[in-house]
């Protein structure tokens, strides 16, 4: 089998499951793109199976252990979720037609009997890696649209057409927190997407709710979603910034905005602009809250640090001419762990804020 063997230092030796091109001391054999190919440390001691890709930065990403620990850590989280649901995975990397694609579904279906196991190989980073975009099917027969519950509210799912494997999980724990501070308040959801936020606080007693998604589709699945829990929210197809903007001119107040946009970068050389759209995101929003509004800010954009992500809030208070006082930050959900040694797996943020008098 052909291989790689990495350098004394590459990050695979100490917990990471991937290789960096400046990572290879050597290849060895003759590696295809997609093939599964062997690592081995500087003393020929082999540390797993990987996808080959010479296309990509990311010349190996190691797959021989990953997912079981993955599903193994969800299943006792969320105990009934792997039973009574499918799984839905989405590799970036380029495995051949028999690769280990098929050998992780396969290793997955015998440990934990899935009724289904949906492959979602359509995120537009596929294309960077030289790869073609796919979705559907791979094990197992299973209602592709079925509905969960978070929070006592109830979404329905598409694992085919939802958002990356059907739905975001990563801010379930939020939506009640967030919804805790709605009663009685004016709430604006920005980047609304499927209406989480948004009708988490409508059940919680806000006077009244705006969703604002630039997505017809998101739109769609909001406004069933709201349908299906008999909550009223009013639904705005319309690009976030330009609805701030129009909010703006109209001197329209709102007392509790969430603000949790798509990922603004996918990589570093795009930070630059991520923050000037950040910054302009909260500078619009700081301006439409009330003396005592409250905002619920989040970003996913791993390439966006903690402490760049709250510089840019406080330059945008400033150029809004706001004070606020910061009430808590929010994590990723534990079912997306963060793992000390992959830094790429801590990539969620976010604060609560309170604005406040400036003098």
């Amino acid at each position: 089998m052909a291989g790689i063997v990495v350098k004394p230092r590459a990050r695979i030796l100490h917990g990471h499951d991937w290789v960096f091109s400046s990572e290879v001391l050597k290849v060895f054999g003759k590696a295809a793109d997609g093939e599964i190919i062997s690592l081995k440390d500087g003393k020929d001691h082999l540390i797993g199976s990987a996808i080959y890709n010479s296309k990509s930065q990311i010349v190996a990403r190691r797959f021989s252990r990953r997912l079981t620990l993955a599903m193994d850590m969800r299943k006792e989280l969320i105990a009934d979720a792997i039973e009574q649901c499918s799984a839905s995975f989405q590799p970036a990397s380029a495995p051949s037609a028999s690769s280990p694609r098929d050998e992780s579904v396969r290793s997955a279906d015998q440990k934990h009997a899935l009724r289904c196991i949906i492959e979602r190989n359509d995120a537009p980073v596929r294309r960077v890696e030289g790869l073609e975009l796919r979705s559907g099917i791979l094990r197992g027969n299973a209602p592709l649209q079925f509905e969960i519950e978070i929070g006592g509210i109830k979404f329905g799912v598409d694992l085919l057409r939802g958002q990356k494997t059907g739905f975001y999980l990563d801010q379930k724990q939020n939506y009640g927190i967030v919804a805790g501070h709605a009663r009685d308040r004016r709430v604006l959801d920005c980047f609304t997407n499927q209406g989480a936020f948004a009708l988490a606080c409508a059940q919680a007693g806000a006077a009244d709710v705006t969703g604002v998604e630039e997505n017809s589709g998101n739109i769609a699945a909001a406004k069933r979603n709201a349908a299906r829990n008999e909550l009223k929210v009013q639904w705005v197809e319309q690009d976030v910034f330009q609805f701030l903007r129009t909010a703006e001119k109209a001197e329209a107040q709102y007392d509790l905005i969430v603000l949790d946009p798509p990922s603004f970068t996918k990589t570093k050389s795009g930070l630059r602009d991520a923050l000037r759209g950040y910054r302009e995101l909260h500078t619009r929003a700081f301006k439409l809250l009330s003396k005592d509004g409250l905002l619920a800010t989040f970003s996913c954009s791993h390439h966006v640090s903690d402490t760049a992500f709250s510089q840019t809030t406080t330059d945008a208070l400033v150029d809004a001419r706001r004070s606020a006082r910061r009430l808590r930050r929010f994590e990723q959900a534990t079912d997306h762990p963060v793992l000390p040694t992959i830094p790429e797996t801590e990539y969620f943020k976010g604060l609560l804020l309170e604005m406040m008098p400036g003098r």
